[in-house]
């Protein structure tokens, strides 16, 4: 044994079978030419010439042939990459096919649309999201202010308790003149205090404050009923164009909307929310008056000082809560007429004076009187010796009493009297 493998003979028959037939094998297509062998004296086998002869035959022809262009109807979507078809002569083995495009609302992807689209980031800046976490605001304490506020309004002993729009009314009369009454006296209440709008609405029943009754009494006698109320002769003409128009309009009931009842002459959004809430019995806003809003700018239940009632009630409605809407209104009118009032607040005997901020501010001290021992104190006497320079007056300067003085004033006018006789009798 040399190392060679003996095989039988068919299986030797057998290969030399197969090695005759890949020799002989030749390719049908013209594009698959024979293999060419080269001989060392240069010359090439005829089978590649022809091969060669026959690519640029075909490459001659691809290029000199016109190209047919199939265009689409204009229905059809335009596809990134338009189709072309090439005549089949040039490739004979791979005829042409009509590219079918369906109509359709989808685009063809292309390599174009394919690549990924930039997309925009735009940040949040720094005061929009500051705006977004203090959405809700509210007050620091307002819930210990009320509280307090509560506390010394327990008693209900305030003129808005005893004689406010809720007791100025019949309460045996019908419930269409009831909410008449109602709103006659909002009507007069405004500019008025409590007292004076009560006394002209105990002269105005015993007349008969009801619709026809406003509108067949003559303005001399109503004027003298609702006086001394503030502008009481342009409330006259108020009552009666609003009670005309509530027999015209509304059957001669009150509207039971706060649209509606602004349209009414001498009606403004205080007395509108009230009304609603007092003789329909419906919680539709806060009712600002003067109080109100003198209070809650005192003490910081706004985000920012208000000018007037109106923005008042739009800035407490952001964060009060609804269900003490109704609340507020006696509370804080009657807070205002007892202890937080209007001049010369009683901080001292308030129970939010160590929480407010408005605390021992809001009541200016009271200017002592001429001739008052505050007045004259030696302090704050001081005299002018030479420009720039301030001396206090000097220390052992009495302090002479207002009796005092009255009695040098006598003397020297007695003085003065007794000078010319003793002059005469000389």
């Amino acid at each position: 044994m040399t190392g060679h493998v003996y095989l039988p003979l068919s299986a030797a028959e057998s290969m030399c079978t197969i090695y005759t037939a890949v020799r002989n094998f030749t390719m049908t297509s013209p594009y698959f030419p024979k293999r060419s062998v080269v001989t060392r004296n240069g010359a090439q086998d005829p089978g590649l010439s022809h091969a060669l002869s026959c690519l640029r035959s075909k490459r001659h022809r691809i290029k000199t042939e016109p190209v047919v262009v199939k265009l689409e109807e204009p229905k059809a979507k335009i596809s990134g990459k338009p189709p072309s078809s090439v005549s089949s002569e040039c490739c004979p083995e791979h005829p042409t096919q009509d590219v079918l495009h369906p109509k359709t609302d989808i685009e063809p992807l292309s390599s174009s649309n394919r690549r990924r689209r930039q997309l925009k980031v735009e940040y949040v800046k720094d005061e929009d999201v500051t705006q977004m976490r203090t959405e809700h605001w509210e007050p620091a304490e307002w819930k210990k202010q009320l509280e307090h506020i509560r506390e010394m309004r327990s008693g209900r002993d305030a003129p808005v308790d005893n004689m406010g729009a809720e007791k100025c009314y019949d309460h045996d009369a019908p419930a269409q003149v009831k909410r008449f009454q109602v709103l006659v006296s909002l009507m007069l209440s405004s500019q008025t205090k409590d007292q004076v709008t009560a006394g002209a609405m105990g002269r105005l029943r015993a007349h008969g404050c009801t619709v026809e009754n406003v509108l067949g009494t003559d303005d001399e006698t109503l004027g003298k009923l609702i006086h001394p109320v503030g502008f009481w002769r342009r409330k006259v003409k108020y009552l009666k164009l609003t009670s005309a128009m509530l027999r015209k309009e509304f059957g001669g009931d009150i509207p039971n909307s706060v649209d509606g009842l602004v349209r009414l002459p001498g009606v403004g959004p205080k007395m509108a929310h009230l009304a609603m809430d007092i003789a329909w019995d419906q919680v539709s806003g806060i009712g600002v008056d003067t109080h109100v809003h003198r209070i809650s700018n005192r003490l910081g239940w706004l985000k920012k000082t208000t000018k007037n009632p109106e923005e008042t009630r739009k800035a407490l409605e952001e964060w009060l809560p609804r269900e003490l809407w109704s609340e507020i209104n006696w509370l804080l009118v009657g807070f205002g007429q007892q202890v937080c009032l209007p001049v010369n607040p009683l901080c001292s005997v308030c129970l939010n004076q160590h929480n407010c901020p408005s605390a021992h501010k809001a009541s200016p001290v009271k200017r002592p009187k001429s001739g008052s021992p505050r007045m004259l104190s030696p302090a704050s006497h001081k005299t002018k010796t030479q420009p720039g320079k301030v001396e206090p007056s000097p220390p052992d300067a009495p302090f002479l009493p207002k009796e005092h003085n009255n009695n040098n004033e006598k003397e020297s006018k007695s003085k003065k009297l007794t000078l010319p006789l003793s002059h005469t009798s000389s």
